[in-house]
């Protein structure tokens, strides 16, 4: 039982019988989390996230916002069964996510019916985004009362605790944990590069707007409902017709959620759902994410285009500092991938210093 899963699967369910545990269940490039799917000989699944290295902050803050979705909130997500961040194997499990896999449902759609998952996508987006906060913040964990100090704040009656922060320490707080992940340190100078083109833009950057932000919209985080019988993600009318006000798309992992400026998340989300390595993917893909975005929204996020090249420059990081896992999933060689990867920071660098930012 020095197995880190199975000590935190015992602490979890200790009166349920596991029938198996269930690995590979997709990519993830996050070292310091193993999740593995749990059966159980009375029927029934779960979804257990351990903490192997033993930091259980990733942990409080994917539970806290969880139960914070769950009790209102505009996105669907799937039910905490168990969770202790304090625990010497920190561990959260949850109940399977509603509807099918995203990376499915894409693969076995054609055009319009792909834009249309990724309008369903950029809608949810928007909806997430639509609760407006005071300040930008580090969400910390769950937090109870109305109480708001210099420091830290809740937000409703069963809400996030946060440790508030300018934007651009925020953002930084995020670059720093993309660098702690990271399963090679052989970029390190991108981090620094990245980290100096944040500064430089600190005042255009704090006076961005505050939201929930996921931090990871990836095809595999993405569940699709189905509603009425429609088939999700025929074409977009269909889903209108079905329900013009709820996307329809349900997401998991967020432990990478914090309170920040809504174009970082949308940035990142069309780089993520539609982008190669270093090539931008079909314009109507990313379109189609922007246009149910702006649907949902009334329009982008204000002063999107000012801030887009920074994020731009930022997203370069989910490059390097996995160059290695890329290597192996693109079949190429890692020197070889540094060399267009530099070339795309720097590319990038110049597009921010040519807008004056």
């Amino acid at each position: 039982m020095d197995d880190p899963v199975r000590i935190a699967l015992a602490a979890a369910f200790p009166d349920r019988t596991v029938d198996r545990l269930v690995g590979d269940l997709g990519p993830s490039w996050n070292g310091g989390n193993d999740t593995v799917g749990v059966d159980f000989v009375e029927e029934g699944r779960a979804y257990l996230k351990v903490a192997v290295e033993g930091d259980g902050s990733r942990v409080a803050r994917e539970r806290a916002v969880l139960e914070h979705m769950a009790d209102g909130g505009s996105v669907p997500v799937p039910a905490v069964l168990a969770a202790d961040a304090d625990a010497a194997v920190p561990y959260l499990a949850t109940a399977p996510a509603p509807g099918r896999e995203l990376p499915s449902a894409f693969d076995a759609a054609e055009s319009p019916g792909r834009e249309a998952l990724l309008w369903r996508v950029g809608a949810t987006l928007a909806a997430l985004h639509e609760a407006a906060f005071d300040t930008h913040a580090e969400i910390v964990g769950g937090a109870t009362g109305a109480s708001r100090d210099a420091t830290h704040g809740t937000i409703g009656d069963a809400g996030l605790e946060l440790a508030v922060a300018e934007w651009t320490d925020v953002l930084r707080a995020t670059i720093e944990r993309t660098r702690e992940i990271g399963t090679t340190d052989r970029l390190e100078r991108h981090f620094d590069a990245v980290i100096d083109c944040v500064e430089a833009n600190r005042a255009l950057l704090n006076g961005a707007p505050a939201a929930l932000l996921h931090g990871d919209i990836a095809k595999p985080n993405a569940f699709v409902l189905d509603r009425d019988g429609t088939q999700a993600g025929t074409h977009v009318e269909a889903h209108r017709k079905v329900d013009p006000n709820v996307p329809g798309i349900a997401l998991i992992d967020w432990e990478l959620a914090h309170v920040g400026d809504p174009a970082r998340d949308l940035v990142r989300a069309r780089d993520q759902l539609c982008n190669g390595f270093d090539a931008e993917g079909p314009a109507r893909f990313g379109d189609a994410v922007y246009a149910g975005y702006r649907e949902r929204a009334g329009g982008l996020p204000d002063g999107f285009e000012s801030r887009r090249p920074i994020y731009r420059v930022v997203r370069v990081l989910g490059r390097s500092g996995f160059i290695d896992q890329w290597a192996t999933y693109l079949d190429e060689s890692v020197e070889t991938l540094v060399d267009r990867i530099d070339a795309e920071l720097d590319a990038r660098l110049n597009a921010v210093e040519s807008t004056g930012r």
